[in-house]
């Protein structure tokens, strides 16, 4: 039986996940879609007073103290010490961090050294999440990572000596030109390191980046079937290094699961702030204007920088749910399935792509690595 990360009971009805987005990276990845620039222009200490502003006021209008703090990005560890001692001082000023269960910060291997490494403890980082991406130096040429393979490998170590409590190393898989041996051995060059989680992502071709736009020439395709084996590669090995494989595309020691994503995973509140962040409170879905320049000037005039915003019905909100739980080892309540899709979930635990335990309705073996095809059927 899978194991699951915590109490999926647990009733966070008053607090919030709080997200801090920092736009900024040395060189854009011709893989992601994330909202993301050079810093270029942008005077940063006026971003970093905005974003500081807007966690104020947007923290004060909610009323409700966030239990998790995620800064992603782009490269939040691009910072200089100076902004990021002025960043952090800001929002513990806003924020007792002594409440936060999880403090997780994004970072390159490339931006950090030993002293800022100590800097993000001494800030109040719990987790650091690397994205390295791959142990080859052909595969980090192809994504346009700007990080070597010795950089990345002693990332880990800097970390761990400036008393991290916890890193995460992110991977991708079924890169162009990457075969199942280049897999398997960045796969097994993570397991050296002893991270305490993992995140292994089969690379998707989104929208407004180069990839998608060689995919669109013809230059690369999508193999099904390669996806499938290195889905399953990698569960083989992380599993057998004693790894929780607890969502799609996550990998965690017993105990180490990521509680901000798993809040995300769960339909909790999460609050969103910087240049195109989306927030979720009360079923409304608001997100911030997509523009760095735009998004300052907003803060420094409204004290907010909402752009647009929606109530979700609560028929959105249930496939929302599906769609989401159904990633996890908990899955999901089957009273969340109208007749029609209970119906073809039973021919899945037929198939032992799933079964139906304590009410809850959870993918197993190759089920898991079908999660999209499966919620496709049920919503």
């Amino acid at each position: 039986m899978w194991r699951v990360c915590a109490n999926r009971d647990r009733k966070p009805d008053f607090f919030v996940l709080l997200y801090l987005h920092i736009p900024f990276c040395h060189r854009v990845c011709p893989y992601c879609s994330f909202y993301k620039h050079t810093p270029g222009g942008t005077e940063l200490r006026g971003f970093i007073d905005a974003l500081a502003a807007e966690a104020q006021n947007r923290l004060a209008e909610s009323a409700v103290p966030p239990r998790t703090l995620y800064l992603g990005g782009g490269t939040p560890s691009l910072l200089s010490p100076r902004h990021l001692t002025r960043l952090f001082s800001a929002l513990h000023q806003t924020i007792d961090f002594s409440m936060l269960e999880e403090v997780t910060l994004e970072a390159n291997p490339a931006t950090f050294d030993a002293a800022k490494a100590r800097l993000f403890r001494e800030s109040g980082v719990t987790r650091v999440s690397l994205g390295i991406q791959s142990f080859n130096p052909h595969v980090l040429e192809t994504l346009g990572r700007e990080h070597t393979v010795t950089q990345a490998t002693e990332s880990v170590a800097i970390l761990r000596n400036a008393g991290i409590p916890q890193v995460n190393i992110d991977l991708m898989f079924s890169v162009p030109g990457q075969s199942a041996a280049d897999w398997e051995f960045s796969l097994r060059k993570a397991m050296e390191l002893e991270p305490d989680h993992l995140s292994a992502y089969n690379l998707t071709y989104e929208e407004d980046t180069e990839f998608l736009e060689s995919l669109r020439r013809g230059e690369v395709a999508i193999h099904e079937d390669i996806d499938a084996r290195f889905f399953q590669l990698a569960d083989q090995i992380l599993t057998s290094h004693g790894f929780d494989h607890y969502e799609t595309s996550n990998y965690a020691r017993p105990g180490r699961c990521s509680t901000h994503n798993l809040g995300y995973w769960r339909g909790e509140d999460y609050l969103g702030l910087g240049p195109s962040a989306v927030s979720t409170l009360d079923s409304v879905r608001s997100k911030n204007v997509a523009d760095t320049t735009s998004y300052i000037s907003q803060v420094q005039a409204l004290g907010h920088a909402l752009a647009d915003s929606e109530t979700l019905d609560p028929e959105a909100v249930r496939l929302e749910r599906i769609a989401l739980g159904l990633r996890t080892t908990e899955g999901i309540p089957i009273e969340l399935l109208d007749p029609a899709a209970l119906a073809r979930a039973k021919v899945f635990v037929q198939e032992n792509l799933a079964h139906i335990e304590n009410g809850r309705l959870i993918l197993i073996h190759r089920g898991r690595a079908l999660v999209d095809p499966i919620v496709s059927e049920l919503i």
